[in-house]
């Protein structure tokens, strides 16, 4: 019942978007336009980009100018931008929301970004150390915000120099 109602809206929908592979895309561009947002701060606003390979949760994902319209939640990891002239500019984000859509636009709405070098790996594994002992804890919140910690800091830890 559902699925006849969603198919008869569907077919009246006046604008109607085709999946496509992005070697398939009738009006090719090679310009991906990058929007990076963090709530106190835009790093990027529509600049043009070669390649975004994102922290996605469903895995790292590579997104190049007419990739089909996506949405995908970032995982703690690393954000890499290439930008056209082949130069690599990267950030640790701790989460967020990517978007994918139609005329090459990729907004990116993360929690924080970091450039990996403002790390100390040091103090990063005294972190984790410290959150593996919460973990241990018999109080249930406690190790719940400790098992999101060592997520993020585990995934840093990897990234710090």
């Amino acid at each position: 019942m559902f699925r006849q109602a969603l198919r008869q809206v569907a077919k009246q929908s006046s604008t109607v978007v085709r999946r496509s592979y992005a070697t398939e895309a009738s009006t090719a561009s090679d310009a991906l336009k990058l929007s990076l947002a963090l709530p106190h701060q835009t790093l990027y606003s529509e600049s043009e980009v070669e390649q975004v390979n994102l922290p996605s949760v469903n895995g790292d994902l590579g997104i190049l100018a007419n990739h089909i319209p996506i949405v995908e939640q970032l995982r703690p990891g690393l954000l890499e931008i290439i930008s056209k002239g082949g130069e690599t500019e990267q950030y640790f984000v701790s989460g967020g929301i990517a978007t994918v859509q139609p005329g090459n636009k990729l907004t990116i709405s993360a929690i924080e970004a970091f450039k990996p070098d403002q790390f100390d790996a040091q103090a990063v594994k005294n972190l984790i150390a410290d959150a593996q002992k919460r973990a241990a804890s018999t109080d249930e919140v406690v190790v719940a915000e400790a098992n999101i910690e060592l997520e993020v800091l585990e995934a840093l830890h990897n990234i710090a120099k």
